[in-house]
């Protein structure tokens, strides 16, 4: 069976300086047809640094959407400055965490709520931090608190319900059933 909507109507309801909302109306496979709301969002990043001491930064930060404070790992949007994701990720830990990479991958990239959103997340792991020599301006709007945790810290605070942003449960996740070969990366 083909599961393709065809979108035969689309209505910008908001365009921000973040997201643009549209309402997309479309025929269904049956010929019936839907209405969507979908959430455009740009691409974004988000990094799991691993210190030498095998302890990975994470951002205590205010999110209002949630009205409430949140722990997670650096992360950014891409946008014009880096339209790629590798460069996005190295500015963003530039920017976040004042600290560069001697090593950094791509773990994976995931859709964060395919529901309604088209935001594509793409994880990054970062070793061999070192502070960098030319910091990178912050965003203004930012204020963050960085703080360092092993993983069975970082176990801990699963437990009690504090990691419950998804790309920082993703990377908690990743590096739980990795730890073996993110101490290799460390230990060199």
């Amino acid at each position: 069976m083909d599961f393709a909507e065809k979108v035969i109507g689309r209505e910008l309801k908001y365009h921000g300086a973040i997201i643009d909302v549209e309402v997309q109306t479309v025929e269904l496979p049956n010929g019936q047809t839907a209405t969507r709301d979908i959430v455009h969002h740009c691409p974004a990043i988000a990094i799991l640094a691993i210190t030498d001491d095998n302890k990975a930064v994470i951002m205590r930060q205010w999110r209002t959407a949630l009205a409430k404070e949140t722990l997670e790992i650096p992360a950014g949007k891409v946008d014009d400055r880096d339209t790629d994701p590798l460069q996005t990720a190295i500015r963003e830990l530039n920017e976040e965490t004042r600290m560069q990479a001697a090593h950094i991958e791509k773990i994976s990239s995931f859709y964060l709520s395919a529901g309604y959103a088209d935001e594509l997340m793409h994880l990054y792991l970062a070793t061999g931090l070192t502070p960098v020599t030319n910091e990178l301006p912050q965003d203004d709007d930012e204020n963050l608190a960085l703080s360092t945790y092993t993983l069975d810290e970082l176990a801990a605070l699963n437990a009690q319900g504090l990691l419950d942003d998804s790309k920082t449960q993703v990377a908690y996740w990743y590096w739980a059933a990795n730890q073996a070969y993110v101490k290799g990366l460390i230990n060199g």
